[in-house]
């Protein structure tokens, strides 16, 4: 059935094709055909097409009488990434700050009501979240996100928390709208935003914002800590000048690289 509010040169087949791909959640990595088609509401030969059209082109794999995604799918997401510059200009500095904080940092940008992890360095702690490059959170329960969100016109901050959220989590924290607008007018304030278990239990971050040359927000860059390892004190008191000195940093070398024609050789 064809979608309904789409425009002329939407292709129906493509958008089926992304359905397929993110059907494939958290805890099922190998799907079968009747699952897939029902996750997706496809019928079983659309979807079938559709799956052996995908491992054809290696974004797929037949496995233990079902289907797997396979690593190809990184390349996806991973090319929104490269595209931006993004990555190869904050990677030095994220080790920086990790390295001194012994703590995990991570990049993140919005899209509609959630934020998606689009840079990260990683130290090895056990942490109620798993996240990687893609995850997506609620935004307003999240230190990247609040930063992110006080960024925007308060008429679009509305606009964009009306969005349902797609990462699949229930936060703990769900403020009344006069909470919220004051939360958002601290961080706006401060010029950073910290977030401790909103999101879930034992997740404790502060996050600054990175900057264009012209000073639009851009992202979100954060220090992530383990609420039973590191106080909301150190993490304000130690890891924050540390975040804002790598945030203006990362800001400061994402201008020059903006600034900068970039020309590909043929």
């Amino acid at each position: 059935m064809a979608r309904a509010d789409t425009g002329p040169d939407f292709i129906e087949a493509l958008a089926r094709g992304l359905d397929v791909i993110k059907a494939f959640q958290p805890g099922r990595p190998v799907m079968t055909l009747t699952e897939v088609a029902t996750a997706t509401g496809l019928a079983r030969p659309t979807a079938r097409r559709i799956l052996l059209t995908l491992s054809e082109l290696g974004y797929a794999r037949a496995e233990q009488g079902g289907f797997a995604l396979t690593p190809r799918v990184l390349e996806l997401g991973v090319s929104y990434v490269r595209s931006m510059g993004l990555w190869e200009v904050a990677r030095p500095h994220l080790e920086w700050l990790v390295a001194r904080t012994h703590e995990s940092s991570s990049i993140a940008q919005l899209d509609g009501s959630d934020i998606v992890y689009v840079a990260r360095v990683a130290v090895p702690k056990i942490v109620t979240l798993s996240v990687q490059i893609g995850t997506r959170f609620p935004a307003l329960q999240t230190s990247l996100g609040k930063v992110l969100l006080a960024a925007l016109p308060p008429a679009e901050v509305e606009r964009v928390l009306a969005e349902p959220s797609r990462s699949g989590i229930t936060p703990r924290w769900r403020p009344g709208r006069e909470e919220r607008e004051s939360a958002l007018r601290a961080v706006r304030a401060k010029g950073w935003a910290l977030t401790d278990e909103e999101l879930a239990l034992g997740i404790r971050s502060v996050a600054a914002p990175l900057r264009d040359g012209m000073g639009n927000v851009i992202a979100a860059v954060n220090v992530n800590a383990h609420a039973a390892e590191t106080s909301v004190e150190k993490l304000t008191e130690e890891h924050l000048p540390l975040l804002l000195k790598t945030a203006g940093a990362i800001s400061a070398d994402w201008s020059q690289y903006a600034a900068v024609p970039q020309v590909t050789a043929s």
